[in-house]
């Protein structure tokens, strides 16, 4: 049992502890860049455009791109997590205001619950396909109990992944790696032609941590382990888990997993050992929604700083099982994405800010810290600029509203643009162009 002292405070007015050093922090991000249906994933980055295929050679070099611009991001989105010991929407009071701050604390306690619910599902889903004697209903309560647990002493459950879990995820991945290349049918063909989406659908797999990436940074010991445990950890799994991905969709058939992204499972299952090891990953998805529901909890505590996040914890437990007992959140997965656009602009609108512009020096946090309506600005337009770049699709209906935005004002998405890249730069560059104004005006 982990010392009440090296744990969470209960509230946001006690004082973080820094006991998570770069193995804690890189096993923490290792894990969560193994995901389950990260292996099916693979499909849509073979093909993001649904018309050009990828050859297995750049696929695999967009992952590789991808993931290292996707986890710098969520590095250095982590590193003032770690320098003012607060949560990740704690510190948009410094951004934009404690009361603006409620905006995107609220978006994200939705997407959270929603990614958190879907986490559970793909438990169940997995779960059952190792026995399938198993009612769904059963997996996804057992899940959201061990979630629940994790998320009351989150530091402790970060040094069990760093001991025990990431050791047999390793040797899982070896396992499957070793069957897989040697039993995978061969890819064959393809070209670079869809290489900037498929960047893009990486990128935003990795940029989808940013808003949650301060809440564990912040108990780091240092800025330097935080930055290097995200950028390590995550981008050595994710492109393990979507190169494997490659092969399991090859060998479970891209129309199989078009239709049901949970075939891809099949393939895990059917190797020599494959329910032990496959076991081995289905339990280690906990952490992924372990994460996410912690995530909710602090997201909490910004807009109620006094109260016990063990009892936001196993609320927001329960709900979150609800949800994934009867909501449909495969289809919801999409309406997240919408949500989760949010976040990249804002980033890049924190990084300038923060990092360019100074503001780490004095870095307000506190519950009456003023409203700052410039730095909104770039937020929005940054926010504008990914739905005029992205070839990413999502709700079908929301995307049609861009499509109409781009023939208004006579717009032409290029093959080679990137949704999230768009959005970064352009909120990047508007927040500097604010900051060095009002300097200039107040020489």
């Amino acid at each position: 049992m982990t010392h009440v002292a090296d744990e969470v405070p209960l509230t946001l007015e006690g004082k973080a502890p820094k006991t998570l050093g770069v193995l804690d922090q890189g096993a923490l991000w290792a894990n969560l860049g193994v995901s389950l249906l990260g292996f099916s994933g693979a499909l849509f980055l073979l093909n993001p455009l649904g018309d050009a295929p990828l050859s297995v050679s750049a696929a695999l070099i967009a992952v590789v791109v991808g993931s290292l611009i996707g986890t710098a991001m969520v590095g250095l989105a982590a590193v003032p997590g770690t320098q003012t010991g607060q949560p990740a929407m704690v510190l948009l009071r410094g951004l934009f205001g404690a009361r603006i701050s409620y905006v995107p604390t609220i978006l994200n306690i939705i997407q959270m619950l929603g990614w958190g619910a879907f986490e559970l599902w793909v438990i169940a889903k997995a779960g059952s396909a190792i026995f399938p004697s198993v009612a769904y209903q059963v997996w996804v309560i057992v899940a959201g109990v061990l979630t629940t647990a994790l998320t009351i002493w989150p530091l402790g459950a970060i040094r069990i992944l760093r001991r025990y879990v990431t050791v047999g995820v390793v040797l899982s991945l070896l396992w499957f790696a070793w069957f897989f290349l040697t039993r995978a049918p061969e890819y064959a063909g393809g070209s670079w032609t869809a290489f900037a989406p498929a960047v893009d659908y990486v990128i935003a797999l990795s940029v989808s941590w940013v808003p949650m990436a301060a809440d564990f940074a912040r108990h780091s010991r240092s800025s330097g382990a935080a930055f290097t445990g995200v950028v390590g950890g995550y981008t050595l799994a994710q492109v393990a888990c979507l190169g494997l991905g490659v092969y399991a969709v090859a060998m479970a058939g891209a129309g199989a997993v078009e239709t049901d992204a949970t075939s891809v499972f099949g393939p895990f299952v059917a190797v020599p050992l494959g329910a032990l090891f496959f076991g081995i990953l289905v339990l280690r998805e906990t952490d992924q929604s372990f994460a996410n529901v912690y995530s909710t909890t602090v997201s909490l505590q910004n807009l109620l700083p006094r109260v016990d996040r063990r009892i936001f914890s196993t609320a927001i437990g329960v709900l979150t099982v609800a949800i994934a007992l009867i909501v449909d959140v495969n289809s919801y997965g999409a309406f997240l994405g919408v949500i989760g656009a949010v976040f990249v602009p804002m980033f890049a609108v924190l990084a300038v800010d923060y990092f360019v512009l100074g503001g780490s020096r004095g870095w307000n946090t506190a519950e009456d810290a003023p409203s700052r309506w410039s730095r909104v600005v770039p937020w929005a337009l940054g926010f504008v600029a990914y739905w005029l770049t992205t070839s990413t699709p999502t709700v079908p209906q929301w995307d049609a509203i861009w499509v109409s935005v781009r023939d208004a004002i006579g717009f032409t998405r290029q093959p080679w643009m990137n949704g999230a890249l768009g959005a970064a730069i352009v909120a990047a560059l508007v927040t500097l162009l604010i900051g060095w104004r009002r300097r200039a005006a107040r020489r």
